[in-house]
């Protein structure tokens, strides 16, 4: 079973994220889970979310897991959360900051010797959407670091879930999840 945590504020999309991915997935005939757990649940308050995928039914609901991924689209995150918890050896993590991935160890301890890939998604989101929302971008990088779909196929999907937005909206979220999977290292 493949297991994906999000960590994020509440109103970044990290939810609505997981979802979209949950939807893409389901079209391939493989079992998905897409689920948040929400602290004080205000805008801008730490919050996670969860995706679990399978060939077979997936009968685990619990928030517990430990993650294949683990994406951190609010950037302060890393620094007052412990979003190595749980990790497995193989875990890879990818996360939103403007700073290289070296950078990025270098100033937290807890990432050193972890499979670390780094994406200013909040930049491209902001460029891009006219947005801070990274959801989208994220899932960009994702792409390229699972290796799970080919891009096309994966905006394709994308562009059906997000179709009752305007054409505009759809179409720079495109345009972010490309710039994501093109940029993420």
């Amino acid at each position: 079973m493949l297991e994906i945590r999000w960590h994020s504020r509440a109103g970044q999309g990290a939810v609505t994220g997981a979802k979209g991915l949950a939807d893409v997935i389901s079209t391939t005939g493989k079992h998905v889970q897409a689920f948040a757990f929400y602290g004080s649940a205000k805008r801008g308050a730490a919050m996670t979310a969860y995706n679990r995928v399978d060939d077979k039914v997936i009968m685990n609901h619990e928030k517990y897991m430990e993650p294949d991924y683990v994406f951190v689209i609010d950037p302060a995150l890393v620094y007052t959360t412990d979003v190595t918890v749980n990790g497995k050896d193989d875990t890879k993590y990818i996360i939103t900051t403007h700073m290289s991935t070296e950078e990025l160890v270098a100033s937290v301890p807890k990432l050193e010797g972890k499979n670390v890939y780094t994406v200013d998604c909040i930049k491209i989101a902001q460029e891009t959407i006219g947005r801070p929302i990274p959801n989208t971008p994220m899932l960009g990088a994702f792409m390229k670091i699972s290796g799970m779909y080919d891009i096309e196929f994966f905006k394709e999907n994308m562009m059906r879930i997000l179709d009752k937005l305007p054409k505009k909206i759809v179409d720079a979220n495109m345009i972010a999840i490309q710039r994501a999977y093109d940029e993420v290292k």
